[in-house]
């Protein structure tokens, strides 16, 4: 009896995990937004990462058995490479829930998957800060009138974050920590 050979098999990693995980995306990218403190700078870096892991992994989906693991290594990549204060990787892999060897593995799967390729290009990561900022707009219910004007400082307050030249307060105390 002849098999049926699938022309585009799908690719088990080390990113794919035995069980979905009990933690929604919403509340995982939550919770790595809470323990992570890395700057607003590293989930628009982490987000262009997973798109180029994506088109140079074509054989790997993501898929609710991998999609976290991706999530929380591309975040601990980001802020590697692009801030000056990071946490290592026994505490990140606390944050996601895993062991410290596999997020070692992880992080190494994904360099490797990235074929080191971390710079980011002030054009490629205004592209995706604009994609992500118009994603998030739409995700917003419709406004009353009273609500406009909040709307509006929120807004102004989102452009503002991706501002490298602000120092914001969760830096401030980074910085205080550090002395």
């Amino acid at each position: 009896m002849a098999e049926l050979e699938n022309p585009n098999p799908q690719k088990i990693s080390v990113f794919h995990g035995l069980t979905r995980p009990s933690i929604s995306i919403q509340s995982y990218l939550e919770r790595i937004f809470k323990y992570a403190n890395c700057s607003p700078s590293c989930f628009i870096v982490a987000y262009v990462y997973l798109d180029r892991f994506v088109q140079r992994q074509p054989s790997l989906p993501i898929n609710s058995f991998n999609v976290h693991r991706l999530l929380i290594t591309s975040v601990m990549v980001a802020a590697k490479f692009l801030d000056d204060m990071y946490y290592n990787n026994a505490y990140y892999a606390k944050v996601g829930g895993i062991s410290t060897i596999e997020m070692n593995f992880l992080e190494l799967d994904f360099l490797f998957g990235l074929s080191f390729h971390l710079n980011v290009t002030p054009k490629a990561f205004h592209t995706y800060c604009t994609y992500l900022q118009r994603e998030m707009l739409l995700l917003q219910p419709p406004l009353n009138v009273a609500e406009s004007s909040l709307s509006i400082a929120r807004s102004a307050k989102l452009h503002s974050c991706f501002n490298e030249d602000e120092t914001t307060s969760q830096q401030k105390q980074q910085q205080q920590l550090a002395v």
